[in-house]
């Protein structure tokens, strides 16, 4: 089982609940196992942090990015956040939302061949 910080759950249920555009489309993609017969889970709290979606039988991590994560801070955080979810033993895909919005094709491709 995965660390988790109990104290995340509120804000991931509230995350759940206000999802962007761009993680609404994939999430219609990702939910009820569409790809591989794989189970997905949105606003997944792992350690600290939470991930916009988790794959336990493919131990894979699936981030949708706003702006803010092109920023130096916001990609410094996410070389933390990234470096300590790939030393769990997980993968994690980032896709830009743009690229949701305008390529969920491809995206969705993506996801199935790392799946």
């Amino acid at each position: 089982m995965l660390p988790y910080n109990k104290k995340m759950k509120i804000l991931a249920r509230n995350l759940r609940e206000n999802m962007t555009d761009a993680e609404r489309l994939i999430w219609s993609k990702l939910r009820m196992k569409q790809l591989k017969n794989c189970q997905f889970y949105r606003q997944k709290v792992i350690g600290n942090y939470i991930v916009d979606f988790y794959c336990p039988k493919a131990k894979l991590v699936v981030e949708v990015d706003g702006g803010q994560h092109y920023m130096d801070e916001g990609k410094k955080k996410d070389e933390k956040r990234d470096s300590y979810i790939q030393r769990l033993g997980l993968k994690v895909l980032r896709f830009s939302d743009r690229d949701v919005l305008k390529n969920i094709n491809s995206v969705s491709e993506e996801v199935f061949n790392n799946l």
